[in-house]
């Protein structure tokens, strides 16, 4: 293997090709970003208990999530403006995505119209149709909303994956610094664009609320997940409100500073769904143990964000293959050393968790 053997090396790498500007807004985080650091040095602070002499044989880390199958319990989180990080942008990464065989969450803020991820997509996964999952910023204009929503289904979307911890944009503190607050000449958001082709911008609202999680539902067939469910009372109320799947995040730090860890909250979320819905996590996560902690904890899969910006800035659509083969690489040496084939199987009493509840 030649490059970087790990994510953290991806990550050196990229940094070091990416102007100073673009690194702060993809490495960076709300205020004084003590989540941003907290979501990586949780996973530090669990602990591993491996079982031995299990017989468990040479694990496969496919998963199933809402009907869809996984190559691992890796998605790929939705991550705004990848053209700022490689000229290919979305286009590399839907294309490295489908290779892997995992979910692409597209976020609606891309540089690339979601038609376009789809197609980049479906060159590289010819025998099936590639897993596309859509993230949607709720906008209160709901007949522009549902416009943005046929085109995700028309695209061929599986999932919406509604982004619920943002009725305000969190303060960036390196982005005022730089007074980076727009895209660069030539570069745009494509699926926030009107019949006119002139392009919105994303209308974050403090007013988005429940009724229009029911109101989407009515809307649309699709499956609908909930992105940046933090509290157990929240997660109880979106399995009420019949969302199909939580996201465990903290928007990877770049919303409400201090906020805990992701990987810290999931053990009293999987307590409080009871198994009625699927959860996900992300933030934080860079290796493949931090992958199994995440699954003992009670999560069906992560997601991963920063990692696969970096490697699109490190190598193009070859860099965000090599942060996918890493990572999956180590999930199963862990799973393996951990004495289980199945992730599925995963029990909590694998991780031995600090004094925090």
């Amino acid at each position: 293997m030649t490059g970087p053997v790990n994510l953290r090396e991806v990550e050196q790498a990229a940094r070091a090709i990416l102007d100073k500007v673009r690194d702060d807004y993809f490495a960076g985080g709300a205020q004084d970003e003590v989540t941003v650091r907290g979501n990586e040095s949780a996973f530090e602070r669990l602990a591993l208990l491996p079982r031995v002499l299990t017989g468990a044989g040479e694990p496969s880390p496919e998963v199933t999530l809402l009907g869809e199958r996984a190559s691992m319990p890796v998605l790929l989180a939705p991550t705004a403006f990848h053209e700022l990080a490689h000229p290919e942008g979305e286009r590399a990464t839907a294309r490295a995505a489908a290779a892997a065989g995992t979910i692409l969450i597209s976020a609606m803020l891309s540089t690339v119209a979601i038609e376009d991820i789809a197609a980049e997509a479906r060159k590289v996964s010819t025998e099936h149709e590639p897993p596309i999952w859509f993230q949607l910023y709720l906008q209160p204009d709901l007949g522009f909303t549902e416009a943005i929503v046929r085109r995700a289904e028309a695209a061929g979307c599986r999932a919406l994956v509604v982004t619920a911890d943002s009725p305000a944009l969190g303060r960036h503190e390196r982005n005022d610094r730089n007074d980076f607050h727009d895209l660069p000449p030539g570069m745009k958001c494509p699926n926030l664009a009107e019949q006119a082709g002139e392009v919105r911008n994303v209308v974050l609202s403090p007013e988005i609320s429940w009724r229009h999680i029911e109101w989407l539902r009515e809307t649309t067939s699709l499956p609908i997940l909930l992105k940046g469910v933090l509290h157990p009372d929240d997660a109880r109320l979106a399995a009420d409100h019949g969302a199909a799947g939580v996201i465990v995040s903290n928007h990877g730090g770049r919303q409400l500073d201090t906020t805990p860890p992701s990987i810290r909250l999931l053990p009293r979320i999987a307590d409080a769904v009871e198994g009625r819905v699927p959860i996900l996590l992300d933030g934080g996560v860079r290796r493949g143990t931090d992958v199994v902690k995440a699954l003992a904890l009670g999560a069906r899969a992560v997601a991963i964000g920063r990692p696969v910006v970096w490697g699109l800035a490190y190598d193009g659509e070859a860099g965000v293959t090599k942060v996918l083969d890493l990572l999956r690489r180590e999930i199963v040496n862990a799973l393996t050393l951990c004495g289980y084939a199945d992730p599925a199987a995963v029990r909590r009493d694998l991780v031995e968790e600090p004094p925090w509840r």
